[in-house]
């Protein structure tokens, strides 16, 4: 198996319990998502235990990538209960499992076991969340437009970024912050992200 994990701790921890598991050899670990499918045509792993926010590409995003170039390697989403939108984004990246970050290492090598064998692992709670949550009600070109708002970049920056003129960025940006029922494009910033809609 391949591990992704930006955090140092994090990810060595993972490495050291689950190198204690006869049945299981972490074949490659790695901080940045750009790097996994680079690495994943490498080292074939039967399964990929992604974090979704690392360095360089998310694990929503090197999901999507592993599935297209790799469809033997399975994936696996540490996540938290904190962004519930991002589950639905996994499930259409062919995310084979969700494991919230403070399961016990039981739960991890368990869910790896059973990705590897071909079922799924999805925690009942996460799906509930994530349904409650339902899908983003930004357009993508709204949304875009909020990513790219995130930086910190002025108005006419962002069109020149997206190819918009600056009216038209103003008119995304209140159209999302209305559908969000944000106070201003900071607030709909951070309601998008919450909701894994970002």
């Amino acid at each position: 198996m391949l591990i992704a994990e930006d955090q140092h701790l994090i990810r060595g921890a993972l490495v050291a319990l689950l190198s204690l598991e006869d049945d299981i050899e972490v074949v490659a670990e790695l901080e940045r998502g750009d790097k996994v499918l680079e690495t994943a045509e490498a080292t074939r792993p039967d399964v990929a235990v992604l974090d979704i926010d690392m360095p360089g590409l998310d694990g929503l995003a090197v999901a999507a990538r592993l599935h297209e170039r790799l469809p033997g390697c399975r994936t696996i989403i540490l996540t938290g209960l904190s962004q519930p939108g991002n589950r639905l984004r996994a499930l259409r990246a062919h995310v084979r499992g969700f494991i919230v970050k403070d399961a016990p290492a039981e739960t991890l090598a368990a869910g790896i076991r059973r990705v590897a064998a071909g079922q799924r692992v999805i925690d009942p709670e996460l799906v509930g969340v994530a349904l409650d949550t339902g899908e983003s009600p930004l357009t993508g070109r709204e949304a875009d437009v909020l990513r790219e708002a995130a930086t910190g970049i002025r108005t006419d920056e962002i069109g020149t970024r997206l190819s918009l003129s600056p009216a038209t960025v103003r008119n995304y940006l209140s159209s999302a912050i209305s559908k969000i029922g944000a106070h201003n494009r900071i607030d709909a910033i951070r309601i998008a992200r919450e909701a894994g809609w970002l």
